[in-house]
């Protein structure tokens, strides 16, 4: 039954996906705003389905403060990444640099308004995605950062890339640590299966702590769900 689920809901949602992106041009040049909130709409067209084809349930632990703040989050699925920017209303999601150098896609999320980093971390690359991350709260705009830098598997928690301890020092914002736990219903690769995606906010980590306290801490909070 989950293989057929599965099936269903690929057909169904990266059919009508294909037919909403090929009107992201047009969008995007309506400005960022227009863009957003297209996405938004796409997003939860795939938690909708999600939903009622997948019987994937979505359930929210804690509060979602306010912003401007900068949200960090366990990444075990794609799920998540898009999810997050709905719940969190449109925030500025550090990106990869490979993914903006997809054609059409690489050029609407810079419409969007992402952030793009640079895993070689040099000074220029920290000075662009510094850039970014201003033009982000200049909007009001809170900062999704997913601090592992990639997808991981269901318990595994990675040390955290050096690129988060740097834009929390430049950004001076409070960190509110994100626990997923996604990856037993939506894996990276294979079949979905029936069950609940788990986001659980934890308390604001406040600015200005020393690299090595904040680490720690952001690492233990966004895997608070690993157990």
């Amino acid at each position: 039954m989950n293989l057929l689920r599965t099936i269903l809901f690929t057909i169904v949602f990266y059919g009508l996906s294909v037919v909403l992106v090929a009107l992201v041009p047009l969008v995007a040049l309506l400005g960022g705003d227009s863009l957003r909130t297209y996405a938004m709409a796409w997003v939860g067209t795939m938690t909708w389905l999600a939903r009622w084809i997948m019987g994937i349930r979505v359930r929210i632990e804690g509060e979602i403060p306010k912003g401007p703040v900068l949200f960090a989050g366990k990444h075990e699925a794609i799920f998540e990444a898009m999810e997050l920017s709905r719940l969190l209303g449109s925030p500025a999601t550090v990106m990869k640099r490979e993914l903006a150098r997809i054609p059409l896609w690489g050029w609407a999320a810079r419409r969007y308004g992402v952030i793009i980093a640079d895993r070689t971390a040099n000074a220029a690359a920290l000075r662009s995605m510094m850039k970014d991350a201003k033009a982000a709260l200049a909007e009001g705009r809170s900062v999704l950062i997913f601090p592992e830098g990639t997808r991981v598997k269901p318990g595994e928690a990675p040390e955290l890339r050096s690129g988060f301890a740097g834009l929390y020092r430049m950004l001076n914002l409070p960190v509110v640590p994100i626990a997923v736990r996604s990856g037993h219903v939506w894996p990276k690769h294979g079949i979905k299966k029936r069950g609940v995606i788990t986001f659980r906010f934890l308390e604001p980590i406040p600015p200005g702590l020393p690299r090595a306290e904040i680490e720690a801490r952001v690492h233990a909070g966004i895997n608070d769900l690993n157990a």
